[in-house]
């Protein structure tokens, strides 16, 4: 027998540390090759590190939402039939690659294989452990549920969302509580949560932009009546099953001929060199709620993109990045942003720029309500727009004519798709 002493891999992008954030193995532990380790947080990305042998946990370095340099002890294994370097935590030769690992041709020999997403296909977990994400993990802690009484249907039995939330929609919490009388089980007075992972990162990134960004918010009511009979027309010609067109689709049409007026709000400020970058390209971030906190992935190069295929990618990007599946790639690289609450939308939001960004677009909730129209009080469809800006890039002036551009373009949709009008 020997002592396989695996040190923290190089995760690229010039990252020198990474935060533990959950650890899938425990001292005394049967770990086979390519079975997650532990989830781990760089600025980018959560990466779940895979073990480069089999064999069993001795101890692990790093508790949760502690910073683990790059080179340094991260776990220490008793394996078979190793010897020399693999003793010294070298890789043994031809190390198997985990689905959906990260591909480097720089990448050190001692790096194994770490898997940006939830892979595909995972080896059988140890003896009595639940095989499913750290977000399936909050979320059932959350809703009380016990994750050995839920049936998982991936691979090797592991427990996708959809078992979880179907198990919680059955109404089955797990092992039942204790009732009331001399056995009771108080519940704490309080309960301590430590910040780590994505939400530490979310906090690191949303005080940065409010501390270094001077925001400045507009907000405006947009008449979407026509939008809707639009969207509902389209909708009804849609095939039986096929997910309907929300207003965002519309929105980002929108946006992207309104930019073209507007370049200065199509931008990201490098505050390293002291210059301001303008995209030609418009990548549109879309914030959205996961079960890990918020998240922005990115519809790529929208000014090619008809509705229906920045709908359909709006779907898949936003669903990646619920389910942990979204690439580095998916999650960065925006030049603009949208947020919306949909429903819960409310009337008015004063959103934080995502930096390097200088402009976030909000969208309220779309309600019914009497307005003035054509000089008659009528029943009209209205939605305001919460924007906000960086001003010291924008000005006051060039934000409100955006967003009133922005506005004329959504109250009359077929503006949306018409070329404009060659200058004389």
């Amino acid at each position: 027998m020997s002592r396989y002493v695996f040190k923290l891999p190089d995760l690229g992008e010039g990252t020198v540390s990474a935060e533990v954030v959950n650890w899938h193995v425990k001292p005394g532990d049967t770990v086979a090759e390519e079975q997650v380790l532990v989830e781990v947080m760089t600025e980018k990305a959560a990466v779940e590190v895979p073990s480069p042998v089999s064999g069993t946990v001795i101890s692990t370095s790093g508790e949760p939402g502690e910073l683990v340099a790059v080179g340094s002890e991260l776990i220490v294994l008793e394996t078979g039939d190793v010897t020399g370097d693999v003793a010294r935590g070298e890789p043994p030769a031809g190390p198997a690659r985990a689905p959906g690992a990260a591909t480097r041709s720089d990448q050190s020999a001692a790096a194994p294989a770490v898997s940006f997403a939830v892979p595909e296909a995972v080896p059988p977990p140890a003896q009595g452990r639940v095989m499913t994400s750290p977000a399936n993990r909050r979320r059932a802690h959350e809703a009380g549920v016990d994750l050995t009484r839920v049936q998982g249907s991936g691979p090797q039995g592991r427990i996708l969302r959809q078992d979880l939330e179907a198990h919680i929609a059955s109404g089955a919490r797990g092992a039942p509580r204790v009732g009331r009388g001399k056995d009771v089980c108080e519940e704490p007075e309080h309960e301590e949560i430590k910040v780590i992972g994505v939400r530490r990162l979310i906090a690191q990134r949303m005080s940065e932009s409010k501390r270094n960004i001077p925001h400045f918010s507009y907000v405006e009511e947009v008449d979407v009546t026509e939008l809707e009979a639009l969207r509902r027309h389209l909708n009804s010609r849609l095939a039986s099953g096929e997910p309907a067109l929300t207003y965002l689709p519309f929105l980002v049409v929108a946006l992207v001929r309104v930019v073209r007026d507007f370049p200065q709000c199509n931008a990201h400020y490098v505050a390293e060199r002291g210059v301001i970058v303008r995209h030609r390209a418009v990548h549109v971030g879309v914030a959205t709620q996961t079960g890990e906190g918020l998240k922005v992935p990115v519809v790529r190069d929208a000014q090619h993109r008809s509705l229906w295929e920045i709908a359909a990618e709006m779907r898949r990007v936003t669903e990646a990045a619920r389910i942990n599946k979204a690439t580095r790639e998916e999650l960065g690289g925006s030049t603009i942003t949208l947020t919306s609450l949909g429903k819960l939308g409310g009337i008015v939001s004063t959103p934080i720029i995502n930096a390097p960004e200088v402009a976030i677009i909000g969208v309220n909730r779309a309600v019914d309500r009497p307005v003035v129209y054509q000089g008659a009080v009528s029943v009209r469809r209205m939605m305001n727009l919460s924007s906000s800006f960086d001003h010291r890039f924008v000005d006051g002036y060039d934000a409100a004519a955006m967003i009133q551009a922005l506005k004329e373009r959504l109250e009359h949709p077929a503006t949306i798709f018409m070329s404009e009008p060659r200058q004389r």
